[in-house]
């Protein structure tokens, strides 16, 4: 959907554009200030805006914000997944690729138990609580794409895959990368950027190499080499670690 122009009210086609803010809030159940934070990641265009404070929404608007929450509700997607899935970067993939990623993900399914969508959700408030982490620091982790927030019987809910993180969050603090040091949850993002970056490159590299063999030979070079890059990667950390304590 492009972007659309400053217009004054009076001249609006509002059957064109029927939906203020505040109407897009009472459909969809979501604040003023998430679904600004959706626009600002890409997630829904802009409205049509008749002032710079003012802007109206149509019916696509409506749907995109319907099936942004199908995605995190149901899917327990995170934004940045979400935003891949609305922007089609998938397609990429010939049909005979796609077909091969199908199988494949048929024979390590027990490999990717443990990752985002089974189903399984646990209240937050209780595991905060527990971590001692805040409700805005729960925020900037989903703002992260660390964790999707769902919203179970007007209670905020996290998949219980991404409870690990919140736990991780709580031992760096506990560790001493506090708030007082200047330390605070976007300080992940730097990681979170790089492995984004990294895991696409394993994607758009692989994937024509692996392409015109079995699904089983694949699927067994996944299962074999995954935890030997996840090895690799945290040794190669420890030994620029070393390497920059080594000039000293």
């Amino acid at each position: 959907m492009a972007r659309a122009r400053s217009q004054s009210a009076a001249s609006l086609d509002r059957a064109r554009w029927p939906y203020r803010m505040k109407d897009l809030c009472e459909r969809t159940g979501l604040d003023r200030q998430t679904v600004h934070f959706y626009i600002a990641k890409g997630l829904m265009p802009e409205g049509h805006k008749t002032k710079a404070n003012m802007a109206y929404y149509g019916e696509e608007h409506l749907e995109r914000l319907r099936l942004v929450l199908e995605l995190k509700n149901e899917r327990f997607l995170p934004l940045d997944a979400i935003r891949a899935v609305l922007d089609g970067e998938d397609h990429e993939f010939s049909p005979e690729q796609r077909a091969l990623l199908v199988q494949v993900k048929e024979r390590v399914a027990d490999v990717l138990a443990a990752s985002r969508g089974t189903g399984s959700t646990l209240a937050a408030a209780p595991l905060l609580r527990k971590h001692g982490v805040t409700r805005d620091e729960l925020r900037k982790l989903e703002q992260l794409g660390l964790v999707a927030i769902v919203k179970v019987r007007g209670a905020q809910h996290i998949s219980q895959d991404d409870a690990w993180v919140v736990e991780l969050w709580a031992s760096l603090r506990e560790s001493g990368f506090t708030t007082e040091l200047g330390f605070g949850v976007e300080d992940l993002g730097s990681y979170v950027a790089a492995i984004d970056e990294l895991f696409e490159r394993e994607v758009r590299e692989l994937t024509p190499r692996l392409a015109k063999l079995p699904a089983d030979q694949v699927a067994q070079l996944f299962r074999q080499g995954l935890p030997l890059v996840n090895s690799f990667l945290v040794r190669y950390h420890q030994a620029k670690a070393r390497q920059f304590f080594a000039q000293f």
